[in-house]
């Protein structure tokens, strides 16, 4: 997937709740490639918009997203299918781990979340008010802690409970909440007078 098409999938609202039926599962495991090949098309845009809302845009988000890919392939085999974790929520983990992996190496660049190719103008008036409103959130954005903002992410862009915000995080459903919440309250607080301005 290129850079503009990235772009694209930040743009859309959060990904759909469908998750692969158990029979292409059952042969992605048994490593049919054409089963694999349609798994990976059905999460891929979760997977980078998820990565790109975290790390910014850049080729190395597209590369850790086929790392995602291939480390879900050598451990789908493990997934208990009967267990309560969706196969997005595990995906996501995954992606989260390489997102601290790759803050720690800080390799990678953190760029706006919102990027002007990602809207299509309409009236310039509205547009640019757009434009600006999306900068000033995603600079917002940009500022808070890694822990509040990956909470954030998977919350309000991905559509995770807070159970499974828990899980991707690897931590308590009761501390996913207060990192939410104080996401939250933070960003009303820096926008207050972009939102005042309206």
């Amino acid at each position: 997937m290129s850079n503009t098409a990235a772009r694209m999938v930040l743009a859309e609202p959060g990904p759909t709740r469908c998750e692969v039926d158990r029979a292409t599962l059952a042969r992605c495991c048994a490593g049919d490639a054409a089963s694999m090949r349609a798994f990976v098309r059905h999460y891929e845009r979760m997977v980078l918009a998820f990565l790109s809302r975290s790390l910014g845009f850049g080729p190395q988000v597209e590369d850790l997203a086929q790392e995602v890919f291939l480390r879900a392939a050598r451990a789908l085999p493990e997934f208990d299918v009967d267990g309560t974790a969706r196969i997005s929520t595990w995906l996501l983990t995954i992606a989260r781990r390489l997102v601290i992996d790759a803050r720690r190496e800080r390799r990678l660049p953190v760029l706006p979340l919102v990027d002007d190719a990602a809207v299509d103008p309409s009236t310039p008036e509205t547009e640019r008010a757009r434009l600006e409103l999306g900068r000033t959130i995603a600079a917002a954005a940009h500022r808070l802690p890694d822990d509040q903002r990956d909470a954030f992410i998977l919350a309000e862009f991905h559509g995770q409970t807070m159970q499974e915000v828990a899980t991707v995080l690897g931590i308590s459903e009761a501390t996913a909440k207060t990192r939410l919440f104080r996401a939250r309250e933070k960003l009303r607080d820096w926008l207050r007078g972009v939102w005042e301005d309206r």
